[in-house]
Order: structure tokens, then sequence, then C-alpha cells
């Protein structure tokens, strides 16, 4: 994937309640990784994750990042 064009990349979620999944999600308007994500749930939740250390890069020559591993930081109940 190009993400100096798509302006996504692929947050993995290294632990917490959805351990092992990944979701799209878009850089911020200066470029970098997103240093939080909330992501909802069906049941009134939200799981909040922060950026971890972990990058990937499809290529050695990319800017930007094609994945960026997550750490479970709570769950907010609304």
């Amino acid at each position: 994937m190009d993400t100096s064009t798509t302006g996504s990349y692929t947050a993995k979620l290294i632990d917490g309640p959805l351990e092992g999944k990944t979701v799209a999600t878009a850089f911020l308007e200066s470029g970098d990784p997103q240093p939080r994500i909330e992501l909802k749930t069906d049941q009134g939740k939200r799981y909040v994750y922060s950026r971890g250390a972990g990058l990937e890069f499809a290529s050695s020559d990319d800017d930007r990042p094609s994945a960026v591993d997550y750490r479970f930081v709570e769950t907010v109940f609304d």
C-alpha cells in the first residue's frame, strides 16, 4: 500500500479486548500517525488505544509507515 497517496495506514491493536485486530486509520494533517484512536462498539462503549513504538514501512524509501502498533488504554462507557 502506498501510504503517501492514500492518506491512511493500518493500526495494529497489540493488546486489550481487540488484541490482534487491525483497522484502517487516517494520518493527521501533518502526516503523522494518530497519537490515540477510539473504537466504538455497538454495545455503548469505546475502546481507547494509544500509539506504541512499533512502525512498519511498505518499502525502505517510504516516509510514512504502512502500519503502526497501538496499545490498549481504557474502556469508556457511554
